[in-house]
């Protein structure tokens, strides 16, 4: 079964575009002025865009950053940076597809990317691995960083997977010591780092790269130690609990700006970074270089305790009524 372009939730977005569509292609055959009546959907269509997103329930907002049209890593690198050169191997055992990284410019500036990559159909997912890395992806993206630290130039890292491979293979070539490593590391790195959460930040698999800085999530992005399901199949033994399960991790964008985990929520067009993937490269892009601006001032040390002291107050136990 051929996974659905769009939500439950969207249908009357759907259905008033559908209406715009055949307006415009029903002028071009018979050669018609319908402007008047487009211009009064279109109005409609973008109140209608705003009244659902902003009134999103967790787990829709889970949904959405699943959204099978959402962009991911290489479409905002194709937006985002000038002279993409892609690096690929871990120098240990293979390349990871759900992994890819290397050199750019933002505005000219030399930086390094690196980012979970999920694909859009059936062939391009089993590259990728559905965007849940082995142990040398992590190690690839780690490589990536060293050599960034080596020539003193910024780590930009695009957070977006369900969580790294638990396959019995990615267990035999160390997926844990893989990702500790990872985490270890980039603390240390003596460089600005930048991670953003584009859709999914699932688990350990996120967090293997997500130690910057700063943290920017999309509005509609999750971030979140377990999925919902998973959540929910532990404490109540079923995935049917996953609403539930939603709230009460929460994973949105608002609940982890509330509590300093997040840095910035960079707001996405009406209808989801999905329904306009250049609007949402361009305020990714302004992030970016808003932040990277600020940390290329900061001496190396400085970066280090700063991005240590961010995780450690992350620790902090805090009672909620």
């Amino acid at each position: 079964m051929a996974t659905p372009l769009h939500l439950e939730f969207e249908r009357d977005i759907v259905e008033l575009q559908k209406q715009i569509d055949a307006l415009l292609r029903s002028a071009e055959e018979k050669g018609i002025d319908v402007s008047s009546e487009v211009r009064v959907l279109g109005a409609k269509l973008e109140v209608l865009k705003v009244e659902i997103f902003q009134n999103l329930t967790p787990l829709e907002q889970v949904h959405v950053a699943r959204h099978p049209r959402r962009p991911h890593t290489l479409d905002y690198v194709s937006r985002l940076f000038t002279d993409w050169v892609e690096l690929s191997g871990d120098r240990t055992f293979r390349d990871d597809g759900a992994v890819v990284g290397g050199w750019a410019r933002l505005n000219g500036d030399s930086i390094m990317v690196v980012g979970h990559q999920k694909g859009r159909d059936m062939k391009a997912n089993l590259k990728r691995n559905f965007g849940s890395p082995h142990p040398e992806g992590y190690r690839k993206s780690l490589r990536l960083m060293y050599l960034a630290e080596k020539f003193r130039r910024p780590v930009v890292t695009f957070i977006d997977t369900p969580g790294a491979y638990p396959g019995v293979g990615a267990e035999e070539r160390g997926q844990a010591e893989a990702i500790a490593r990872n985490i270890r590391e980039m603390a240390r790195l003596r460089i600005p780092v930048v991670s953003v959460v584009i859709g999914e930040g699932g688990s350990g698999g996120a967090l293997a790269i997500g130690v910057g800085n700063r943290i920017l999530m999309l509005e509609h992005a999750i971030y979140s130690v377990i999925s919902p399901e998973g959540c929910a199949a532990i404490l109540w033994r079923t995935a049917a609990e996953r609403e539930k399960a939603a709230r009460a991790l929460k994973l949105t964008s608002s609940e982890l700006f509330k509590r300093g985990i997040a840095d910035e929520i960079i707001l996405e067009p009406p209808g989801g970074a999905h329904a306009d993937w250049d609007e949402t490269g361009q305020r990714v892009k302004e992030a970016l270089m808003r932040h990277l601006d600020e940390l290329k001032t900061m001496e190396p040390e400085a970066l280090v305790r700063d991005r240590q002291a961010k995780f450690e107050a992350i620790g902090e136990w805090a009672e909620e009524d």
